[in-house]
């Protein structure tokens, strides 16, 4: 029988609690037999197994992106405007769903409380409304601190 380092068998029978299943070399992945190595990669989705304690689950490590990147969301915070669920209707009346997003804008307003220009995303419509009544008011209204930005 072949072994790996890390003593998991290619072929014959693997027990899991009650359970017993076949395992043959085509039920798994191609793996790399090294006895210098004292962990198993998978090709397919790149876990490493340790094979100094194979029961704990820190020894399985997935490697992950450290820093992630916040997705900017198609909601307007002024306005709550936010994409619609619509029906795309073809020449045959074929009806297929779509979204209608809102007209977002990156827009840098004048903040006067406090002496600097504000970078927001914005609807067209905040844009008007900001614009009749004034940035300090329309953001009470909507709850935003303009400070954070």
């Amino acid at each position: 029988m072949a072994t790996i380092t890390a003593g998991i068998s290619l072929r014959g029978p693997v027990v899991s609690g009650n359970r017993t299943f076949a395992v043959t070399k085509r039920a798994l992945p191609k793996l790399k037999l090294s006895s210098e190595l004292s962990f198993l990669t998978s090709q397919l989705s790149g876990i490493k197994i340790s094979s100094t304690n194979l029961s704990s689950p820190a020894s399985l490590s997935v490697p992950f992106k450290t820093a992630l990147q916040p997705i900017a969301r198609r909601i307007c915070p002024f306005t709550g405007k936010k994409s619609n669920r619509a029906n795309k209707v073809s020449h045959s009346n074929h009806k297929t769903k779509k979204l209608q997003f809102v007209n977002l804008q990156y827009k840098r307003i004048w903040w006067e409380e406090g002496k600097r220009f504000v970078k927001l995303r914005l609807s067209t419509k905040a844009i008007k409304t900001i614009e009749k009544n004034g940035l300090d008011a329309v953001a009470k209204k909507a709850g935003i601190d303009l400070s954070k930005k």
